[in-house]
C-alpha cells in the first residue's frame, strides 16, 4: 500500500505541536526521526526497494500519537511508477488520564483506545484507505523500555470494495542492551489480522496475515561520544505472510510470483 497525501500528515504533525496546546502544557513529550532503508527480495511491489521514513510520536495529557509516512523508491523502475508513498496516523486516548484514576493492576500501566488511519495510493481512481479502532494496554515488564498490545477492528473504506469484518492484534516493543560504551535497541512491531474476510465468489476475498517487522539497532552517536539516542545503524527484518491479504498460492499470488515476503534491509536512523 502506498501514502498518496503524505504531507497532509506531515502538516497534521507540524499542526500539532504548534498549536496553543503545546503552550499550555498538554505536550508531555515528543521524539521525530528519519530513517533511510535499503532492501531486497520484497513481494509483489518490485523487489528492490529504498525507503525514507518520518516517524513521529508524541505524548499528550489525553494520551499518545505515533505516525509514520514511508516515502519509497523502486529500483530499475522508471517514472511514477518507480516511486510510492505509504503512512499510518494512530493516535491513543489514555483512561488513566482522561480520568485521573490509577488504571494500573498487574503487569498493566494503563488501558486505552487506540485507532489507526491507513491511506494508500489510490488503484485506477480507488482510493486504498482503512479504519481501525479498538482496546490497547501499556504493560509494564522487566526488561522492556516498552510494551504495548493494541488490538483493533479494522473497516475498509467503503469506495474501496473490500470487505470489512477482520480483527487485528498489533504488539509493539522496545528494549535496550548495553553493549560496551553504547547500545543495541531492539523494537518493533507485529501486525496479526487474525481473520478471513469476503469471499473468492464474490472476488473480494481478503486473507488473514501476520506481518512481523523488528529493527536491531547500534547507538552509532552514542560509540563515537556523541548525545545518546540520536544516530542508528541497523538492520530491519520483514516478515509478511499472505501480504496485502492476498493468499499464498492462489491465482493473483501466482502472478507475482508469491506472496510470503521474508526479507531484510540495511537502515540508517537519525533522531532530532
Amino acid at each position: 500500500m502506498t501514502f498518496k497525501h503524505a504531507p497532509l500528515s506531515l502538516a497534521l504533525a507540524g499542526c500539532l505541536l504548534s498549536a496553543p496546546a503545546f503552550a499550555d502544557g498538554m505536550l508531555h513529550w515528543q521524539n521525530n526521526s528519519l530513517t533511510y532503508l535499503y532492501g531486497k527480495d520484497y513481494k509483489i511491489n518490485p523487489p528492490i526497494q529504498q525507503t525514507l521514513t518520518f516517524e513521529h510520536a508524541s505524548g499528550w495529557a489525553w494520551g499518545d500519537m505515533f505516525l509514520f509516512v514511508d516515502n519509497i523508491f523502486y529500483n530499475g523502475v522508471s517514472g511514477s511508477d518507480g516511486h510510492s508513498y505509504y503512512g499510518e496516523f494512530s493516535p491513543r486516548l489514555s483512561l488513566g488520564k482522561l480520568s485521573g484514576q490509577n488504571m494500573s493492576f498487574g503487569p498493566i500501566k494503563d488501558i486505552l483506545l487506540a485507532a489507526t488511519y491507513e491511506r494508500g495510493e489510490s488503484t485506477n481512481g480507488v482510493p486504498n484507505q482503512n479504519y481501525l479502532l479498538g482496546p490497547a494496554v501499556d504493560l509494564d515488564i522487566p526488561g522492556f523500555d516498552r510494551l504495548a498490545i493494541n488490538v483493533y477492528y479494522r473497516k475498509p473504506d467503503g469506495s474501496t470494495g473490500k470487505p470489512g469484518g477482520q480483527w487485528q492484534v498489533t504488539p509493539t516493543w522496545a528494549m535496550t542492551f548495553p553493549i560496551g560504551k553504547s547500545d543495541i535497541l531492539f523494537d518493533g512491531y507485529i501486525d496479526w489480522v487474525v481473520n478471513d474476510a469476503g469471499s473468492e465468489r464474490r472476488g473480494d476475498f481478503i486473507s488473514k496475515n501476520l506481518h512481523i517487522n523488528p529493527q536491531i539497532k547500534y547507538d552509532l552517536g552514542k560509540a563515537l561520544d556523541g548525545e545518546p539516542g540520536k544516530l542508528y545503524v541497523g538492520i530491519e527484518y520483514d516478515y509478511w505472510s499472505d501480504k496485502y491479504g492476498i493468499e499464498d498460492g492462489g491465482f493473483v499470488s501466482d502472478l507475482v510470483g508469491g506472496t510470503n515476503q521474508n526479507t531484510a534491509s540495511l537502515l540508517v536512523k537519525a533522531h532530532f
